[in-house]
């Protein structure tokens, strides 16, 4: 008699765990320089996003003959100051533009000191707390 050998039709119990094994060791290996690169990428489109509150600001102090001063903060730039509603043309930016990438809101200073005369524009970085090093630096316009 001849035994008829059967097929296979499923995995077993241990080729499935060695599959998940390897998959989960690629996943740790993988996984933590994706997210450094998702870090990188938050420090990089800080300064770009400035640069559009920066437009919004000049274009601001052209209609308006004067930058926003600390009171008006960059609201300023949505809602039109009670002295100014007659030059004001507005709204210069939608308020999501005014949050960076960590959605911590930019900081404006009217008397800046990293650009004396100017104004200064401030990004805490990831903590949104002031100093820090890495990914937590501040980061201010230029």
């Amino acid at each position: 008699m001849k035994r008829k050998k059967e097929k296979r039709k499923a995995f077993t119990l241990i080729e499935l765990l060695v599959v998940i094994i390897i998959l989960g060791l690629l996943a740790g290996f993988v996984a933590p320089k994706m997210f450094k690169h998702v870090s990188k990428a938050k420090w990089d489109l800080a300064k770009p996003k400035m640069a559009i509150i920066e437009d919004a600001i000049e274009r601001f102090c052209l209609d308006c003959g004067r930058y926003p001063d600390d009171s008006e903060g960059l609201d300023a730039l949505l809602v039109p100051p009670a002295d100014l509603e007659e030059k004001w043309n507005g709204r210069y930016l939608k308020p999501s533009q005014l949050v960076d990438p960590w959605d911590n809101p930019y900081i404006y200073v009217a008397e800046g000191e990293i650009n004396p005369g100017s104004y200064d524009l401030i990004s805490f970085g990831a903590d949104g707390v002031e100093g820090g090093e890495g990914d937590y630096t501040d980061i201010y316009n230029d």
